[in-house]
Parts: structure tokens; C-alpha cells; sequence
């Protein structure tokens, strides 16, 4: 599933460290050179690397990496050529300090990672930042978010695939009276999302899905909301469920339930999740370029592969060929590299 592609021959890592100093060397950077080192060595052939030019050069390889390259491309190369719990512990720091409702990087980290990758993200960001990840996510978040996404990252999921179908029946049955009861923020429903193996959650949506007709994230999206009527009185009045059902776009608590959406395809469908980031991030009214870096940068090693096909399946074009299109010199070549894209 991973689009990383490898030499069948690769140097020695101490042949790459010579050739990435020779990279940054003389007048100018040789961009190309990096990214045919980097862009084609896995984490633990890019770990070996960075380990291997500190000792032979006595310099940070990233340290080298952020002097000499810039932009966008510099942040693609620097994320990616960190080790992957080093990266979510560095991405997840980002989110913390500049939180806003519409972030969704926590909810990916938690919620897309095994557990043990998942630890590993949180022991890394106890040795970078010495704190832990929920203590900066309690701190930063308020209300409903901080309730959902504390038990989120504080997490460690079974990872087999038994389940109980007794308990999906029950689970199913407490989401559907949450969920109609409107009660988005109910203890237990997010406990259920925040403890449940991965499979068993799965069959919970299946029997729900069976027993009350609906796909349940179709039913959060779609549920009747109320409307802010600002006059001399200000009150809400709810909409009649024989009205065109909408979008929560216009409910107070939107951003929370687009969350609440995001982490149940997360935990369910990550490759649906990433492809409508990546749709998102490339569009007619501008390019994202960081949501396009994070998803490949954290993508490209995982489930690329079946990103870009679903990709494909909903955009009717190739992955890479959207990246072409709103993308330009290194970031592009860096990106297109890691996504397996071949000049033909």
C-alpha cells in the first residue's frame, strides 16, 4: 500500500551521507540530489542516515536541511525525512500551540496510528518537548473538543480483529439514542470511540447501519439543527424534520461534530479521510500546500496506494496529475517522488 519506491541497489549509508554533504556544498543546493536520497529511502534507511552524517560531519542532518532548503519544499523534506513518531510528536506539538476548532492533525494521530505507533508518537513528544502530548491537548482545547479528544490521545486500542458482537449490538443501540437524542458529546458514546479495538468499532457501524438503515456519519451530517434568530428576544427554533435536511454548516456546534465525523472515518475509512484532505487541498480557489505536505509526508510509507485510487475513483483524474497542476519545481518533484509517480 505504501508508493515509497526503492532502488534494487542501494548505496551505502555512508555513500548517502557523502553525497547529500556534496548536495549542500559549492554555490548553490542540488535539490535533485536530496530528493533522489531521501525521497527514496524508508524511515529506517533515512534514521541510519541522519545518525550516520552526525557522526561523519558532527551537524544535525535536518539542521542542514532547514539552512539550505526553503518553503515548501523545505517543510516536505524536513517532515518526511524525520522519523515517523518524530514526526507525529512535531505535528502534533504544531496543533497544540496553534489550535483552532477546524484542526483536524490530532484527531489523524490519534485516530489513524496503531497503538503502539500511537505511543511511540507520545514518547516522542515526552523526549522532544518535556510534557506529554494529553497534557497539552487538555491545556489547549475547551468544552466538547478538549471531552473528545483527551480520551483520543490518551488511547491504546487492542489491535486483533475479534469482536463481540453482543457488545456492537449494544454499542450500536447507545449511539443511535445519543445520536437522535442529539447528545453528540455524551460520555459514553465517546467512550466507545475512544476505547473500542478498531474491528470492533467497525462491526458496532455495520450493526447500526443494519438495524436503523443508516450510515451513522451520514446521520450526524445529517441531522435537523437549529437556526440563531437574532432580534429583540434572541432564540433558537428547530427546523421541521419534513424540511430539506442540511449540512450542520449552520449549527454552533459544526466544528465539533465535523470532528466527531472525521474521527469515525478515521478510525473506519482512513483512506476516504485522506482523500477528501488531498481534494480539499487541491482546488480551483487555491492550493493547501499544508495539508497536501502533512498527508503525503505521512501517507506516502502507509496507504498512499489506496489514497490515490480512491482518488481517482471520486476526481476522475490521477493524483499526481493534480499535484502537477498546482504545484511547481522542487515541492512538486519532491511530492510526485513520494507518491511513486514515474516520468513516463
Amino acid at each position: 500500500m505504501s508508493t515509497l519506491t526503492i532502488p534494487q541497489t542501494i548505496p551505502s549509508v555512508a555513500d548517502d551521507c557523502e553525497q547529500l554533504r556534496k548536495a549542500f556544498s559549492g554555490w548553490g543546493t542540488n535539490e535533485n540530489l536530496i530528493i533522489d536520497i531521501l525521497a527514496h529511502r524508508n524511515a529506517e534507511q533515512r534514521k541510519l542516515i541522519r545518525q550516520k552524517y552526525a557522526e561523519t560531519f558532527n551537524e544535525d542532518l535536518l539542521k542542514e536541511l532547514n539552512k539550505e532548503l526553503t518553503s515548501d519544499f523545505e517543510r516536505v523534506v524536513v517532515l518526511w525525512t524525520l522519523y515517523p513518531s518524530e514526526r507525529d510528536a512535531f505535528l502534533a506539538n504544531e496543533a497544540t500551540k496553534r489550535w483552532t476548532s477546524s484542526n483536524q492533525v490530532l484527531v489523524e494521530i490519534a485516530c489513524t496510528r496503531s497503538s503502539h505507533e500511537l505511543l511511540l508518537a507520545k514518547q516522542g513528544y515526552h523526549a522532544r518537548f518535556k510534557k506529554s502530548l494529553e497534557e497539552d491537548v487538555a491545556r489547549h482545547t475547551t468544552g466538547d473538543f478538549r471531552k473528545l479528544l483527551v480520551p483520543l490521545v490518551s488511547s491504546y486500542r487492542y489491535e486483533g480483529d475479534e469482536v463481540n458482537l453482543i457488545v456492537a449490538k449494544a454499542d450500536a443501540k447507545l449511539l443511535h439514542q445519543k445520536i437522535s437524542e442529539k447528545a453528540y458529546n455524551n460520555e459514553d458514546l465517546i467512550l466507545i470511540l475512544a476505547t473500542r479495538s478498531k474491528a470492533q468499532i467497525n462491526a458496532t457501524l455495520n450493526h447500526y447501519k443494519n438495524e436503523f438503515g443508516n450510515d451513522i456519519n451520514k446521520v450526524i451530517k445529517q441531522a435537523s439543527y437549529f437556526i440563531y434568530l437574532s432580534s429583540a428576544r434572541c432564540f433558537f427554533k428547530e427546523i421541521d424534520e419534513q424540511a430539506t435536511v442540511k449540512d450542520l454548516k449552520a449549527d454552533p456546534k459544526d466544528e465539533y461534530l465535523r470532528i466527531l465525523r472525521n474521527t469515525i472515518k478515521c478510525l473506519t475509512r482512513p483512506e476516504k479521510y485522506y482523500e477528501k484532505m488531498l481534494r480539499l487541498a487541491i482546488n480551483k480557489t487555491g492550493t493547501d500546500e499544508g495539508a497536501l505536505t502533512r498527508v503525503v509526508a505521512t501517507r506516502a510509507e502507509v496507504d498512499m496506494k489506496l489514497i490515490k485510487e480512491e482518488y481517482q475513483r471520486r476526481s476522475s483524474i490521477p493524483l499526481d496529475r493534480a499535484i502537477a497542476k498546482d504545484t511547481s519545481g522542487d515541492y512538486e518533484r519532491m511530492l510526485l517522488a513520494l507518491i511513486g509517480h514515474v516520468d513516463g
